[in-house]
């Protein structure tokens, strides 16, 4: 969490330092695989904000691969760059509900763990989850768990509901996800109803209390809640609690909060694309973002918990008991906290459906 966006001078310095170090290297034209997994390049699609970028020119120095790195903003946008055409990707990071959707339709490669060994490194409570219950196409990344982040200067009132997002009396400060499943989550969520329903009837109820909302908003955001925030442009919005102590470096007014009716716990996993052309390269990238080195770097940067036993065990080590109350919620916490569930297809059919129709 020391840093947020890349500076002009720090992506130069990561652009040469990565050239300098392949120069050294045997040079391989991105989709080749070379087999041996100690030349040529791995190409990695993961969120924004959310990796040390340093650790790049780490793994090269040591496998002789180069990274070529790019990020989406949610699920759904990564879920439709990879329904385009996106077997260009070796590695990509999606969360557990999106997991479990490219798993049933065919769309993740499994897995040869030979390639990653410091899998067993990975904590136990991450593994054999639901999304991926035997453990064949994925390796936790991070976890982490969605709340309200808000300025204490423009708010003086003592947040603690979804309500405030649905508040007129914040009309035009207010920010709210930019993807469907978060928001519609957040509107049955604090309509009590199951974030994960199948209900068409709350789902279309969960659409009407967000069409109300609407007009209240500044603006739809993902990476973008950055800057509004931050800069006092906006006041209040729903995020992530990694990003949180990220952009509190930036504004110390901003405090977050975990809501009263509950809210999601999030595992986002690497895996390997269907048809991707580097497999082996991917997996030991994957290897490689798995030991505590990388780890610990990645946590420092983003935030973030790593799945990885002693990594995480370090790093809490490190917060304050506000902090760590906030990225280790105890049991009272953690039983308010839900998982996205893959959704039937009609039911995700509703949701773009109803999605371009509040977006419109």
């Amino acid at each position: 969490m020391k840093k947020k966006l890349f500076s002009i001078p720090l992506i130069i310095a990561v652009i040469l330092s990565l050239a300098a170090v392949s120069c050294g290297a045997a040079t391989t034209s991105p989709g080749t695989e070379p087999g041996s997994g100690n030349a040529g390049v791995v190409n990695v699609y993961n969120w924004g904000e959310y990796i040390d970028d340093s650790i790049f020119a780490d793994f090269t120095k040591e496998t002789g691969i180069k990274v070529n790195y790019t990020t989406f903003a949610s699920n759904e946008e990564m879920y439709s760059k990879l329904k385009l055409g996106g077997s260009s990707y070796d590695v990509i990071i999606p969360s557990d509900y999106m997991i479990a959707r490219l798993i049933d339709e065919g769309m993740l490669e499994k897995l040869d763990f030979s390639n990653i060994p410091n899998y067993s490194l990975i904590d136990a409570k991450y593994k054999n989850l639901a999304y991926d219950p035997t453990d064949e196409y994925s390796v936790a990344y991070m976890t982490g768990t969605v709340g309200i982040i808000y300025n204490t200067k423009t708010i003086t009132d003592n947040i603690d509901s979804w309500s405030a997002l649905f508040d007129p009396k914040y009309t035009g400060q207010i920010l709210m996800f930019d993807n469907p499943r978060d928001a519609f989550g957040i509107a049955l969520t604090y309509l009590g109803f199951d974030p994960n329903t199948t209900n068409t009837d709350e789902i279309n109820q969960a659409f009407e209390l967000l069409r109300q909302q609407k007009p209240l908003l500044q603006a739809y955001v993902m990476d973008q809640i950055f800057d509004k925030l931050e800069s006092g442009e906006a006041a209040i919005g729903p995020y992530y609690a990694g990003d949180y102590l990220t952009m509190r470096e930036n504004n110390p007014d901003l405090k977050f909060v975990l809501p009263k009716e509950g809210s999601n716990w999030f595992v986002d996993a690497m895996c390997v694309p269907k048809g991707a052309a580097n497999k082996k390269n991917a997996e030991l990238f994957i290897n490689f973002m798995s030991s505590t080195d990388a780890a610990l770097k990645n946590m420092d940067v983003t935030g973030y918990v790593s799945a990885s036993a002693e990594a995480a065990k370090q790093y809490g080590a490190t917060l304050s008991p506000e902090d760590y109350a906030i990225m280790f919620p105890d049991d009272e916490t953690r039983a308010r906290l839900f998982v996205y569930a893959n959704l039937p297809a009609e039911i995700l059919t509703l949701y773009d459906q109803l999605w371009v129709q509040l977006k419109s």
